[in-house]
């Protein structure tokens, strides 16, 4: 039992679910319990998982835990996970890290002074295809990067809009694909229904020239996760959904080329995220996606909506 970890749930909504439902399959977790007040939700837990309940955080602290989940809406990140890590409880917080930069950097320097791990849920670096395309281009300059997330309107989500609920999602993807951070941007918002945008169309750079663009909408009936990225002497096609890379080179005078599909093992990316996070807190090193990742991808994602607002004030 010395490899076990004690862990709780902050959260038992849709993504505090997952975790559950994850975590009591890790051999890795001794899963101590979830805390949610809503009736409503601790059934649909039950549902998932059979788990002790608790109240308040505080309870589940006096349960003995090592290691949390915070799986709340985001204007909570910050008070539940500072909390728990001033009780020297190690955290993985859902994306975005917190609501604001001061509430990240506060998370930030907290973990270090209690030495606990603040790890991000950026989960699509743990999709076994972007992992796969990743490595593919890792030796090769990128010219360009196109991330298209499209889907209908999430009713679960009110507290935020596209741009920090899923932008995020991708502005850090582009930094971790193109191995550098974003230093310019161009962005077009629009609000069709609801209280925020729900339209994006985001343009970057990154430091080392990498051009990006990030197309996001919860205005297109099906869901649509993919990645295009164009190197000096190739084009692949990411598709996290179905999990493939499709890769086309040997461009001809014809308009022929050759192409092919690369292997892309199965894994769940929750699985592999929960993993990486409990193999960090066991070694007590640097977690796969550190608070200062989170903190850059949530950085950009408000400098956008920052812009978007001087934009429309100007006008």
């Amino acid at each position: 039992m010395a490899n076990v970890v004690r862990t709780g749930v902050v959260g038992g909504g849709v993504m505090g679910r997952n975790h559950l439902r994850v975590l009591a399959a890790l051999p890795q977790a001794d899963l101590v319990g979830v805390v949610e007040t809503n009736a409503e939700a601790r059934t649909a837990v039950a549902a998932v998982v059979q788990t002790t309940h608790f109240d308040n955080v505080d309870d589940m602290l006096r349960a003995g835990v090592e290691a949390a989940i915070v799986a709340v809406p985001t204007i909570a990140h910050h008070a539940i996970a500072k909390r728990l890590i001033e009780a020297g409880v190690h955290v993985l917080v859902e994306k975005p890290i917190a609501k604001t930069i001061e509430e990240a950097d506060d998370l930030i320097a907290t973990a270090k002074a209690h030495r606990c791990v603040l790890q991000v849920g950026h989960i699509e670096r743990f999709n076994p295809a972007a992992i796969v395309l990743k490595k593919a281009i890792a030796n090769e300059p990128i010219i360009s990067i196109s991330i298209t997330r499209v889907g209908p309107f999430p009713p679960r989500i009110d507290d935020v809009g596209i741009v920090i609920d899923l932008g995020v999602h991708d502005i850090d993807l582009v930094s971790w694909l193109a191995a550098s951070p974003i230093t310019e941007r161009q962005v077009a918002l629009a609000q069709t229904r609801g209280g925020h945008e729900d339209t994006a169309f985001l343009q970057f750079r990154t430091a080392n020239g990498t051009l990006a663009h990030i197309n996001a909408n919860w205005l297109t009936p099906y869901k649509e996760r993919k990645i295009e990225v164009a190197t000096t002497t190739r084009f692949l096609v990411c598709d996290l959904l179905l999990r493939t890379v499709t890769e086309f080179s040997d461009y001809r005078a014809d308009g022929s080329y050759v192409s092919r599909n690369h292997s892309v093992p199965f894994a769940e990316p929750l699985r592999s995220e929960l993993e990486a996070f409990l193999g960090a807190v066991k070694a007590g090193s640097r977690p796969a996606i550190p608070g200062e990742d989170g903190r850059q991808a949530l950085a950009t994602a408000l400098a956008c909506l920052d812009d978007a607002r001087r934009a429309k004030i100007a006008k």
